[in-house]
């Protein structure tokens, strides 16, 4: 069976529009999900979906050996507008410290304007401490935005929540030191050849 060459970039691409919308909607909700627990569980449902076609896409492009520079380039940043808005959504209801958030963001986002800069040179894939980091922002985003306190109560859904909450940051963090490490023994090896 084969599949059309651009579903994967397609589906990369559709994140970005999701990602808007799951914002506004999870706004709309309010802190916890107290101004319309409705909005607040369509807007948890449609961040998992959408976190989910992450995978869908990276799993496509393996499998039918379409895997792309575009692909290589986009899907990263598709991800970080959704959780970004995720994690933004979150802080603008002071359901998370900003200062959590903001840490959080610079790493996201420095890291992505580096792969925009260095992109005519050589694409920069997701390495492995970066996929981890992504899956644990995904779950982590997915506790916090699924208003699940509505069966576990308010104490466990917070109180797994916070621990996933400075894991995320943690690993966060760590992703980022250990991509500017092998980006700086990426240049200088190719300093010497």
């Amino acid at each position: 069976m084969a599949i059309p060459r651009q579903l994967p970039n397609a589906i990369t691409i559709a994140r970005i529009p999701l990602a808007a919308v799951f914002f506004v909607l999870l706004l709309l909700g309010g802190t916890y999900g107290a101004g319309d627990i409705v909005m607040r569980w369509i807007a948890g449902v449609l961040f998992v979906i959408a976190i989910s076609t992450d995978w869908v896409d990276g799993y496509l492009a393996r499998r039918y050996d379409i895997v792309s520079d575009f692909g290589k380039l986009w899907d990263p940043i598709a991800d970080k507008l959704l959780t970004g808005a995720g994690f933004v959504g979150l802080a603008i209801l002071g359901e998370w410290p900003w200062w959590i958030v903001v840490i959080i963001l610079i790493r996201e986002w420095g890291i992505t304007v580096h792969r925009f800069v260095v992109a005519k040179q050589h694409i920069v894939a997701a390495a492995w401490m970066g996929k981890v980091k992504t899956a644990l922002q995904g779950v982590t985003l997915g506790w916090w935005l699924l208003p699940l306190h509505e069966f576990i109560g308010m104490d466990w859904w917070t109180g797994i929540g916070t621990v996933l909450m400075y894991a995320t940051l943690v690993l966060t963090v760590l992703s980022g030191v250990d991509y500017v490490i092998a980006q700086m023994r990426g240049s200088r090896s190719a300093g010497r050849s």
